[in-house]
């Protein structure tokens, strides 16, 4: 064996990464706006989106308990129809629909939310649709959501025109 053999072998140094003050700032900086923005978003969509899982929780709840088959044993009528059944689901749309179309309202009239309501005011008239269709009919019931969808969209123009 000779001497070159038995010597380890220099391994070039690791070289160091160029470091860019500039970029570095610049990356914290965008880091700490996506903080922010997360920290900053709407309150009121979070807390609609809250009260409808809360709300439909306590559906499920009140489904569990029995409670949803002694509103159905009592004989409720609207209009000439009857309520044949309250089933869980539309419970949990009915309650969804009114607390988006609330969120709707403050939107539109609470300056500090105001933001875009058209979206809001038609899922809120699809969730009391599907909610009130499965508890006294259908039939009864989309002439009502056309309506209150026509009159959600002549708000939402008024409204913007007046801004």
């Amino acid at each position: 064996m000779t001497e070159q053999e038995n010597t380890p072998q220099e391994q070039p140094e690791p070289r160091q990464p160029y470091y860019d003050e500039k970029a570095e700032e610049k990356f914290h900086e965008k880091e700490e706006e996506k903080r922010d923005e997360k920290g900053h978003q709407d309150p009121l969509s979070s807390l609609v989106w809250a009260l409808i899982l809360i709300w439909a929780g306590l559906v499920f709840l009140g489904e569990n308990l029995g409670m949803l088959d002694a509103i159905a044993a009592e004989s409720i009528q609207i209009g000439g129809e009857t309520i044949r059944q309250v089933s869980t689901w539309s419970m949990i749309f009915l309650g969804a629909g009114v607390l988006i179309f609330v969120e709707a309202l403050i939107r539109s009239f609470v300056p500090a939310y105001r933001s875009s309501t058209g979206g809001n005011f038609f899922l809120a008239a699809v969730f009391l649709g599907i909610g009130l269709g499965g508890l006294i009919g259908y039939s009864l019931v989309w002439p009502f959501i056309l309506i209150a969808m026509g009159l959600a969209a002549l708000a939402s123009a008024l409204i913007r025109n007046r801004k």
